[in-house]
């Protein structure tokens, strides 16, 4: 049994290599030792490191505003007038695909961060 911390996410990936190759040790063989071990370090490694939740729509256009300096009027070209823009950015407008599609082609905001759901912002078609 070669035993290691868990100290990242390639660490982690061995770990979980190795588990799956043991998964079905039979009690009392130090396999199955090893895979009561490391089903511990696993666990208080992802209890340390939970997973980064993705951005909403709105996240992502607002980082994006940000990191370019961008106002709610460059928006406009990307979303529409300026009302709809300000419905947009306050979470009462839900993206059309069209608003999708040019908020990337003019943002380069990837589309997976724009077309992941959220309670604030939803995708709608049009």
């Amino acid at each position: 049994m070669d035993i290691k911390p868990i100290r990242n996410d390639a660490d982690l990936r061995d770990a979980f290599k190795r588990l799956e190759l043991i998964f079905q040790a039979e009690a009392g063989t130090p396999e199955f030792d090893e895979m009561e071990v490391l089903t511990t370090l696993i666990e208080v490694y992802e209890n340390k490191h939970p997973p980064i939740e993705a951005a909403s729509p709105l996240d992502a256009i607002k980082f994006r505003m940000e990191q370019q300096a961008l106002s709610p009027k460059d928006l406009e070209a990307c979303i529409g007038p300026s009302g709809r823009v300000s419905e947009v950015l306050n979470g009462k407008r839900a993206l059309s695909l069209r608003m999708i599609r040019n908020l990337h082609d003019g943002l380069n905001i990837p589309y997976e961060s724009l077309m992941s759901t959220s309670p604030v912002l939803s995708v709608r078609s049009g």
